[in-house]
C-alpha cells in the first residue's frame, strides 16, 4: 500500500471527503425520485446497509420539489444529480442538499456554472465536478484526438477553476469511464494535477458479477496507490449490493472496518464436507453484521485449522463433522449438520443481541 494522497478535506453534511479521513462509500437511488415514498425508503436501506452519501437524480422541477421533504427525512446527507439544466441546481440547493454533482460536459455555459458556484458558496454546499468519458466536450475530444485521461483532467481541472473564480473552493472530481485502464489513468493524472478530493468509481460498470470484478480492479488498484477519498460501486441492480461491494474493496485493502470478513476455502479433492453450503449459509447468518469479526469456513486439515485459528471464530472441516473455533482456541467438535448453528451459538455468546440486533436490522429494511 502506497502512502495516502493529501487532499484538500470537504464536507459533505457531516461527512468529511479527502484530507486524512476515512474513504467514504456512497450509493444513488433508482427509483424515480417524485416518488418520495419509495426513495424514502430506498435511501433507508441504503443508511442501514452503511452508506455515508447517497446521490438521487433530479431530472426536472418536479423532483427537485421534492427534494425538501427527502432531505428532511434522509438519515444520510443528500446529493443532487443535476445534468443540462442548471436551474435543476439552483432549487436543489434552496431544498437543502448537502452536495451537488454537475457533469460539466452538458451543464450549460460558463454563466450557468457561475450562477450555481456562487449559491452553492453562499450555502456552504460542496460541489463534484463529475466528467463522463462518454460525454466529454467536443472541443476537447477533437484536440486530443478522442477521449483521453489529458482531455477528462483538462474537463475538470477547467470547471473546477470557474468555480474557484466564484470563491467556491468545496470541491471534489471524478472522471469516470466504462473502461477501467482509461479511468484508472484519468484518476492518477488528477491526483498529480490538484489537491482536490477524488470521487472514484468505475462508471456503467455492468451487472453485479462483472460489475463488481471491474470496480474491485479498477478501484483497488487506485486505492492501493493511495488515491481515492470516497467511492460508488456502480452495478446494474439493487443499490444496497454496490454498498456491500464498496465495503468489501476498503476491508481487503485494510482501508475500512465494516462488519464481518468472511473467509472461506475453494475447496478441492480433500474435502469432506458440502463446505459451499456452510459457506454460504454463514454468510447469509452473518450479513449485515456491524461487528468487524473474522470469521473462517474452512474444509480440509492442509489450511483449515491454521485459518480457523487465526480468525475471531471459524469452522474446521473433516469427515462429516468439524471443528469450531473461537479466537485460536478448539471449543468443540461437532457433526456436519451443527456446524453452523454452533458457529453462530458461539458469536452470540460473545456478543449477546449481536445476531438478533441484525435480523432485526434486515427486517426494517
Amino acid at each position: 500500500m502506497e502512502k495516502r494522497r493529501y487532499s484538500r478535506p470537504v464536507q459533505v453534511g457531516p461527512v468529511t471527503v479527502g484530507g486524512l479521513a476515512p474513504v467514504s462509500v456512497q450509493s444513488m437511488t433508482n427509483t424515480d425520485t417524485r416518488d418520495v415514498k419509495a426513495t424514502e425508503r430506498q435511501i433507508a436501506a441504503l443508511a442501514a446497509a452503511g452508506c455515508e452519501i447517497v446521490r438521487v437524480a433530479v431530472p426536472d422541477q418536479e423532483a427537485a420539489a421534492a427534494l425538501g421533504e427527502l432531505c428532511r427525512k434522509a438519515p444520510v446527507p443528500l446529493v443532487a444529480d443535476i445534468h443540462f439544466d442548471y436551474r435543476l441546481a439552483l432549487a436543489a440547493l434552496k431544498a437543502g442538499v448537502a452536495g451537488l454533482r454537475l457533469n460539466p460536459g452538458n451543464i450549460g455555459g460558463p454563466e450557468r456554472v457561475r450562477a450555481v458556484a456562487q449559491a452553492a458558496r453562499e450555502r456552504g454546499v460542496p460541489i463534484r465536478i463529475g466528467v463522463n468519458a462518454g460525454s466529454l466536450e467536443k472541443s476537447l475530444r477533437e484536440r486530443y484526438g478522442g477521449v483521453t485521461p489529458e482531455g477528462m483532467v483538462e474537463s475538470a481541472l477547467r470547471q473546477a477553476a470557474l468555480l474557484e473564480e466564484e470563491g467556491q473552493q468545496a470541491i471534489i472530481l471524478s472522471l469516470k469511464a466504462s473502461d477501467v485502464p482509461l479511468t484508472m489513468a484519468a484518476y492518477k493524472l488528477a491526483a498529480e494535477r490538484c489537491t482536490y478530493p477524488l470521487h472514484l468509481g468505475i462508471t456503467e460498470a455492468g451487472t453485479p458479477w462483472r460489475g463488481t470484478i471491474r470496480s474491485a480492479v479498477g478501484l483497488g488498484a487506485l486505492l492501493a496507490e493511495g488515491i481515492g477519498d470516497t467511492i460508488r460501486v456502480s452495478l446494474t441492480g439493487d443499490p444496497v449490493e454496490e454498498v456491500r461491494v464498496g465495503y468489501e474493496i476498503l476491508k481487503a485493502l485494510n482501508l475500512r472496518e465494516h462488519g464481518p470478513v468472511l473467509i472461506s476455502c475453494p475447496t478441492c479433492g480433500r474435502c469432506r464436507i458440502d463446505l459451499v453450503r456452510l459457506a454460504e449459509e454463514v454468510e447469509r447468518a452473518v450479513a449485515g453484521l456491524a461487528l468487524p469479526l473474522k470469521i473462517a469456513v474452512m474444509g480440509c486439515a492442509v489450511n483449515g485449522p491454521g485459518e480457523a485459528a487465526e480468525a475471531d471464530f471459524g469452522i474446521a472441516g473433516g469427515r462429516g463433522a468439524g471443528l469450531i473455533f473461537r479466537r485460536g482456541e478448539i471449543v468443540r467438535k461437532v457433526p456436519e449438520a451443527e456446524l453452523v448453528p454452533a458457529l453462530l451459538a458461539e458469536i452470540e455468546a460473545a456478543y449477546p443481541g449481536a445476531l438478533q440486533e441484525r435480523r432485526n436490522s434486515g427486517a426494517a429494511g
